[in-house]
């Protein structure tokens, strides 16, 4: 669970772990709109005044989410990439770890793609704001790693001689959608969606 990854750091009597956990729980399931802020504290078993000293609002936390979210992307994209001196490989190295998701990372990144419309707009709040800049250099520095992954493709011959940014946005929303109508209980698994999703993706940049 990407949020697992601040446990380390964190001191063990701080709940932001839980919070988090309990917000992706509720977000993903209830959805956002529809989440109250107090439920929240209800379920890691602090009072509602004590989620303030973790995130100063519901805002927050969700940007929060969303960062991390899109941090966890790209240190995915690298891993999966780095030793891959193929291009096709590489591609479907990518698309495989972009698929590879726990329920909760799921619920996660369902509750990402539902809410990237906040970042269009700048926050009032400064905590906010920050986060929603940093998810903006995400989103930017995924584009990119794509798109230079496509390039490469490209250059090889491996794919076809287009735009490799106009190609990345067409492979791209290919495989961030699934995560719209994804569910863990569904009877398409992850791997069969991988399948489909890496053919389709080939079939976008082959020649």
């Amino acid at each position: 669970m990407t949020v697992d990854a601040t446990v380390k750091r964190e001191s063990p009597r701080s709940k932001r772990t839980r919070i988090l956990s309990a917000a992706i729980d509720q977000f993903g399931k209830v959805g956002y709109e529809h989440t109250k802020w107090a439920s929240i504290a209800d379920e890691v078993g602090i009072g509602q005044t004590a989620l303030y000293h973790y995130f100063e609002s519901k805002a927050h936390c969700l940007l929060t989410i969303m960062r991390l979210e899109l941090a966890d992307s790209v240190e995915r994209f690298d891993a999966a990439t780095a030793s891959q001196s193929d291009p096709e490989e590489a591609l479907r190295a990518a698309v495989t770890a972009a698929l590879e998701a726990s329920p909760t990372d799921a619920l996660q990144r369902r509750i990402l793609q539902n809410h990237m419309d906040l970042l269009a707009t700048p926050r009032q709040s400064e905590k906010e704001e920050a986060e929603r800049i940093r998810c903006r250099e995400l989103v930017q520095e995924i584009e990119v790693k794509w798109t230079a992954l496509i390039a490469s493709g490209i250059k090889s011959g491996a794919f076809i001689d287009d735009d490799p940014r106009m190609l990345g946005r067409l492979v791209l929303p290919l495989i961030i959608s699934v995560w719209r109508w994804y569910r863990p209980e569904g009877k398409l698994t992850i791997d069969d969606i991988n399948v489909t999703v890496t053919n389709a993706a080939l079939r976008i940049v082959r020649p």
